[in-house]
């Protein structure tokens, strides 16, 4: 047992695949030195805003075997959320694609569980810890280095064969494996479009999201009231933000995703502008009760709504 990295690393990207993960690569557990001086400055310019929590392990953010005691390898994962499906009234407040189904989060976590059962089933007892977007890892560092595409200039990473619509997520194990080459071209060029088309100029520079700016972050991270610099620059979002990745010329690549829990329900996407607007919370409770957007409770899309309208 434990001497076949190249036949493990075969069986456990088979099985991602089989889960129903986009990508799946794998990369050694080890001090992400590139990235040490980078999180260091973006959050002593406080692009992090009120996601205090940034601050905390940051040597944790940056070495996994801190996180996982023995850690040898990252896995990491890319799992498919693009849809076609929009919002049926184009004057109703915008949501973004990635909440329109059930809370990733849990999704993800319940794929995860179900992949490290295999590990142990099929290889042996391998100790490791499952992450999904709410700790100190950083994904899109991984995800490069484990070869499954570039960070963007939108800051987002991107896949030649399928865009950016995609959520991230590790296994970090204390197994050895057969690591992937890190993802070494950026493919974005000359292109702009992402800098140019963000209408509070919440990018920067390339690579760099001041994450103060970002309608992501105003609508869903930032519990206080949303600046008045913001007013009519918002592009009527009222949860989340796709525009950076809408105008992205790689995303002509997405494909629709096949995952049910993803697929949008409780009349979502026929809530129109007046629905919104009016929002109860027997209709909030109703609509989003398995949804990312609880995160904001009834009173922060509310909030989110009034400044649109106001």
């Amino acid at each position: 047992m434990y001497n076949n990295p190249e036949k493990y690393s075969k069986l456990i990207k088979d099985e991602a695949i089989r889960l129903g993960f986009m990508a799946c690569g794998i990369s050694k557990a080890e001090f992400l030195e590139t990235e040490a001086p980078r999180l260091e400055a973006w959050l002593n310019k406080n692009h992090h805003g009120e996601m205090k929590y940034m601050e905390n392990y940051f040597d944790k953010r940056l070495d996994p075997r801190l996180l996982v005691d023995g850690a040898k390898s990252v896995i990491s994962l890319s799992l498919n959320y693009f849809t076609e499906e929009q919002q049926q009234d184009p004057l109703a407040p915008k949501i973004s694609k990635y909440a329109y189904g059930k809370d990733y989060h849990h999704v993800i976590k319940d794929k995860l569980k179900l992949l490290t059962q295999f590990i142990n089933e099929n290889i042996g007892e391998v100790s490791g810890r499952a992450f999904v977007d709410s700790a100190p890892v950083l994904d899109r560092a991984w995800a490069q280095r484990s070869g499954i595409g570039w960070i963007g200039k939108n800051s987002n990473l991107i896949s030649k064969q399928n865009g950016s619509f995609f959520f991230l997520a590790e296994l970090i194990v204390d197994l050895e494996l057969a690591y992937d080459n890190p993802f070494q071209t950026d493919h974005c060029g000359t292109c702009t479009r992402c800098l140019d088309a963000c209408p509070t100029d919440a990018i920067i520079a390339p690579q760099v999201v001041d994450g103060t700016k970002c309608i992501s972050y105003l609508t869903i991270e930032l519990k206080n009231e949303i600046p008045a610099e913001f007013k009519d620059k918002m592009d009527n979002w009222m949860f989340g933000c796709d525009i950076c990745q809408d105008v992205c010329p790689w995303n002509r690549f997405s494909k629709a995703h096949n995952e049910d829990a993803f697929k949008p329900e409780n009349g979502l996407l026929a809530l129109n502008a007046k629905d919104l607007t009016e929002i109860t919370a027997e209709v909030f409770n109703k609509v989003f009760k398995n949804s990312a957007v609880k995160r904001t409770k009834l009173t922060g899309l509310k909030r989110n709504i009034n400044f649109l309208k106001s």
